[in-house]
């Protein structure tokens, strides 16, 4: 396996991290996007690589030129982003990192008990119910009393490290939006290019991010030598943000126990484009994942609802297709498991592509990231 170069990225400004939601009606705003997809992460970091080398930018974007590890925008090199998220350093400079709560947690406001966090399981469905749902099993939360769900909370390295090898994140382990950033509205006036002021009826407001003091994003690129240190224009209108190196090991479920067990569960860390829908790629019609070296059946799902991507591609100065994505943090149970732990660190080093050669483009930037979890 080839060796990963994690780089923390800071901004030193606030960021306009757009989603893929149109506005303009009275009233609307532009809503951020936090943590924003891969891409963006994706094409700073190669923008930086190609202005440190010197090469011709036109060039490069016509096709005329090459990178050795970037290639050309038409067919990619060796570079690929397998994770990006949310990260902040401590006093000393020790990393750690924030993930989306997976959709198979669930955290709960209780009005005796407080928060308390639980897990949804795949049951068997009693004889007699009809459903849609097309797999043999539905993620269910057993629960004696009612309760309201609480939102953005994260995961912080250890809850993470805890839920992968499948043991329950404690409330210790979770960590609130408001301690990571704020949003700080602002208010802006559309342009009239004929007469070079601004235009009538065109005022709009929109969502910037103020992370907090030493959080920022942690990046990590496989297949490319990245810069040391430097400056990255990241999201809307190119934000500062700066770019340094740092030492991190993630954690991992133990790949030799998932095999003994001949079950494990699949979790999206990045946005999927399945050409199935929500089906990961390789599944046939019995529900059944084959990959090279990797068979299993897909008993449960827990997909939340699905979210669309799109981008503007630098180079050819247009946008890029808009594709409904299976989001972060999906769940997928596989029982029946027959793969080998060097199988399994393949596929989690590959992510889930149907071929070697689906989507370069979209490969490179980081979609279709997984981690293998306990179940």
């Amino acid at each position: 396996m080839s060796s990963t170069t994690y780089r923390f990225i800071q901004p030193l400004d606030v960021l306009f991290l757009r989603g893929n939601k149109l506005f303009g009606d009275p009233g609307s705003h532009g809503e951020s996007l936090v943590p924003p997809w891969p891409s963006v992460a994706a094409g700073a970091l190669r923008s930086l690589m190609l202005s440190d080398s010197g090469m011709d930018l036109a060039a490069f974007a016509a096709g005329r030129q090459s990178h050795p590890e970037l290639g050309t925008p038409q067919a990619p090199g060796s570079f690929a982003l397998t994770d990006f998220t949310l990260a902040r350093r401590d006093a000393r400079g020790q990393l750690e990192t924030l993930h989306p709560l997976p959709a198979d947690l669930v955290v709960s406001q209780d009005a005796s008990a407080g928060l308390r966090v639980q897990r949804l399981q795949p049951h068997e469905p009693a004889p007699g119910l009809l459903s849609s749902a097309p797999l043999a099993q539905w993620p269910l939360l057993a629960q004696a009393d009612r309760s309201k769900a609480s939102s953005g909370l994260w995961l912080s390295t250890a809850g993470w490290a805890a839920y992968l090898a499948g043991r329950l994140p404690t409330l210790q382990q979770l960590v609130g939006s408001e301690q990571l950033w704020r949003i700080d509205n602002r208010v802006g006036v559309g342009l009239d290019p004929s007469t070079r002021r601004a235009a009538d009826g065109q005022l709009f407001s929109a969502q910037a991010v103020a992370f907090r003091p030493e959080v920022g994003f942690l990046a990590a690129v496989r297949g490319a030598t990245l810069p040391e240190h430097g400056m990255l224009r990241l999201g809307g209108d190119g934000r500062g943000a700066a770019l340094q190196t740092i030492a991190y090991q993630p954690p991992k479920a133990d790949l030799a126990d998932l095999c003994g067990a001949r079950r494990c569960r699949i979790v999206l860390t990045s946005p999927g484009l399945f050409a199935g829908g929500w089906l990961p790629p390789g599944v046939d019609g019995e529900r059944r994942i084959r990959l090279p070296g990797f068979s299993a059946r897909l008993a449960c799902a827990a997909v939340p609802r699905a979210e669309i991507v799109s981008g503007w591609d630098l180079a050819q100065r247009q946008p890029k297709s808009a594709q409904r994505v299976a989001p972060t943090g999906s769940v997928y149970w596989l029982d029946e498991l027959d793969a080998t732990p060097q199988a399994l660190g393949n596929l989690a080093e590959q992510g889930l592509w149907a071929a070697a050669d689906e989507n370069p483009q979209r490969r490179a930037e980081g979609f279709n990231r997984f981690s293998f979890a306990a179940w």
